[in-house]
This record gives C-alpha cells, sequence and structure tokens, in this order.
C-alpha cells in the first residue's frame, strides 16, 4: 500500500500552461472521446464505467458536461448516487450499484459512487472500522469482477480541490440566480469535516487495486485538459475495431 497525502499535490495548473491553447486542446480531444464512444457501441465488446469522486463543490457535473458533452446519448448514461433508499437499505450496500454498471457496448458515468459507503458512513462513523475493511475488500472484488466477468474498463476519477476553492465555489451558489438549484445547507455541515474527509480518500485510494486520477479543479478549464487526456488515452488503449459487414446480422424486419 503506497501512502497519498493529498496535501503534497497541487489543485491548480502548471504556470507555463496556456489556458486557451489548454482549452482549444481539451475540445479537440473530447471530440475524439465522442468518436471512440460510437466505436465502443459499435463494436459491443467493452464496457467503460468512469467514477467521479470528489469534496462537494469539486466540479462533478462539469467535468461529465465537459469531457463527455460531445458524446451521443446512445449508450451513454450518467448516474447520481444519493441516499439510499429504505429497500437499498435493506440489501448489501453495492446492490444498488450493481444494476447500474455498464453492459458492455455501454459508458456510465457515476456521479459519486460506491466509495461513498466508505467515506461519508466511515467520517460520520455510521460504521465501523472492520465494517470499511470488509467494504474496501469488496469493492476491490467488486471492480475486479466488472473487470473479469465483463471487459469492464473502470476509470476512477478524484477531483482534486482546494479548501478555499470549494469556499468560493458554495458561496456562489447564494449569490448567483443560475446556481441556486446546487445550494445545499448540508454542503456547509460536510465542510466542517474536510480533514476527515480528506484522510478517508487518502486511506482509500491507497488501499484501492485499481489507480486513481487525482485531477486539480481549482481551475475547471485544467480539469477537463487533464481528464480528456487520461479518458482519450485509456479508449485509445481498448484498439477496438469498428464491426465490418459480415458480423452485422440483419433481422426480417430490416429487409
Amino acid at each position: 500500500m503506497t501512502p497519498i497525502d493529498l496535501s503534497t499535490i497541487s489543485t491548480r495548473a502548471p504556470e507555463e500552461l496556456d489556458k486557451d491553447e489548454a482549452k482549444e486542446i481539451s475540445k479537440e480531444r473530447a471530440e475524439r472521446i465522442a468518436e471512440l464512444h460510437e466505436q465502443l457501441v459499435a463494436e459491443g465488446e467493452h464496457a467503460v464505467l468512469i467514477i467521479l469522486q470528489g469534496m462537494d463543490a469539486s466540479g462533478k457535473n462539469g467535468a461529465m458536461e465537459h469531457v463527455f458533452g460531445s458524446c451521443s446519448p446512445f449508450g451513454l448514461r450518467a448516474v447520481g448516487w444519493k441516499k439510499p433508499t429504505e429497500e437499498e437499505f435493506d440489501h448489501d450496500f453495492l446492490w444498488r450499484i450493481h444494476k447500474q454498471v455498464p453492459a458492455r457496448g455501454e459508458m456510465v458515468i457515476f456521479n459519486r459512487s460506491h466509495y461513498e459507503d466508505v467515506l461519508v458512513q466511515r467520517v460520520h462513523g455510521w460504521i465501523t472500522e472492520q465494517q470499511v475493511d470488509r467494504r474496501i475488500d469488496s469493492i476491490n472484488a467488486f471492480e475486479r469482477l466488472l473487470q473479469h466477468d465483463n471487459n469492464t474498463l473502470i476509470l476512477k476519477f478524484y477531483l482534486h480541490l482546494s479548501y478555499e476553492e470549494q469556499e468560493e465555489q458554495l458561496r456562489e451558489r447564494l449569490e448567483e440566480p443560475d446556481k441556486y438549484y446546487k445550494h445545499n445547507d448540508g454542503d456547509w455541515k460536510e465542510r466542517e469535516h474536510w480533514s476527515e474527509y480528506r484522510a478517508a480518500y487518502e486511506d482509500v485510494m491507497a488501499r484501492s487495486e485499481l489507480p486513481w486520477h487525482i485531477v486539480p479543479v481549482d481551475q475547471r478549464w485544467y480539469r477537463d485538459y487533464v481528464m480528456t487526456e487520461i479518458v482519450l488515452r485509456e479508449l485509445e488503449g481498448l484498439n477496438m475495431q469498428w464491426p465490418g459487414l459480415e458480423t452485422v446480422t440483419f433481422s426480417k424486419a430490416d429487409g
């Protein structure tokens, strides 16, 4: 297990990176991601699961819009995870998650994820450390299952936000009418547990079998630049092929 110290990782872009140039590169990459997504759907051999985690106001919705906004809605789903329902509480914590993972030929984006069950519940003391250990083991086994049994590419992103930037983003939700809908008094209460959440994230990432990509997000354009680079590289690494005519089966209704 390699320790992770988020305080040593910058939340901002390198000073030498040109913002306008980076934004143009991100746009081009997003268009290429859309092309590869179409190929993913057409080939039907791989599934792709994108996991977005981060503190409140870290820009998860914006990441979905700017990185995947060029993709066709066909073969693309976004799932936002909130407090479990009573039915979900009556099952194991992965029961509701497994129902939403991608099928082959599909990309699914998780806005928050199964990791909430070893973050929020841990920080508030709703589960024991022994339960945390068992759940982390279960998550690693679950992700192995998706990889090996359903050919799933899993990309996990931690949107790395500074304490100062979070306050600015939360205040904007109180001051700008087009952001009122994002306001939640509970976000300010959770902010009081900043250090505990940081420690929980560091532990989870260190104990995860699949790597986490730590993405600086204080400047949202740089978030898009980093994420499009990673997503594009990983999709290209699947070496997908367009299906040939001989592989296409026509039904009688197709003529």
